[in-house]
């Protein structure tokens, strides 16, 4: 079985810039995306042989996420189910007969952390909904959790100490995520690779120096251990400052 999760950074900017083509090669079982920025009805995907799930953000342009499948899920729900959380289109949660899958994209805390506080916040409503469905069955996370969880997933960390992104909170919020059960499925696979980001800023030519982050994720809960076959990062592909992320189940 075959996920893929991508930040597109705008849907309607990253159509014109390849996405059907990639969407297409990739084949996937499940596809979801992120800060898609846009409202209903501003872009019609046709999308043959998948189902089609979208969660906008009531602020025109902002944020906003989306999921494709291929198989029709059991059930569907948007947001966490609190109501300070779910005006941002964040979450959406497909659950299939032996999984929950969720596409989130996790609050930033911008410039000068204006909004680590309620980024903690969020956090810990995150984890506490995660852990209620994994009481039903396990868990599937993907998405952009806008956080580097060690040295080794940016290329400068010592300049970035107290950015948003890698503060020692946020960070810290991560290890939670692990500690609560659940794994980091690239790290899993490949615990000491360097080098492999997932989003690159537009400035300075970042992404030309691959001065990156590794920012995107899949996370899985722990009893699907047995069931993770591979993970990848496609930093070839184009059309976004994020590019996609996989993950391959058995």
């Amino acid at each position: 079985m075959k996920l893929i999760s991508w930040n597109v950074n705008g849907i309607r900017a990253c159509v014109g810039k390849g996405f059907l083509d990639y969407f297409k090669e990739a084949d996937a079982d499940v596809f979801c995306i992120q800060e898609t920025k846009m409202q209903a009805g501003q872009l019609e995907l046709d999308l043959e042989g998948y189902e089609q799930y979208w969660n906008y953000a009531q602020r025109k342009g902002y944020s906003g996420t989306a999921i494709f499948t291929k198989k029709k899920p059991l059930s569907v729900s948007y947001g966490i189910g609190i109501e300070e959380h779910d005006t941002e289109g964040r979450v959406i949660t497909l659950e299939f007969e032996d999984f929950y899958m969720i596409t989130v994209y996790t609050p930033n805390s911008q410039n000068e952390l204006a909004r680590l506080d309620y980024r903690m916040e969020w956090e810990d409503a995150f984890l506490s909904y995660l852990k209620k469905l994994e009481e039903n069955k396990p868990v599937i996370i993907c998405g952009d959790l806008n956080v580097a969880h060690q040295e080794i997933d940016l290329k400068n960390p010592k300049t970035n100490r107290k950015n948003a992104g890698f503060t020692d909170e946020e960070r810290g919020k991560f290890q939670t995520l692990l500690d609560n059960g659940f794994i980091d499925t690239f790290r899993y696979f490949y615990p000491d690779q360097t080098g492999i980001y997932s989003w690159w800023s537009y400035r300075f030519q970042a992404r030309a120096k691959n001065a990156g982050w590794r920012i995107d994720y899949f996370l899985v809960s722990d009893s699907l251990k047995d069931r993770l076959a591979d993970a990848k990062i496609h930093t070839d592909v184009m059309g976004s400052d994020h590019c996609p992320v996989e993950l391959v189940l058995l």
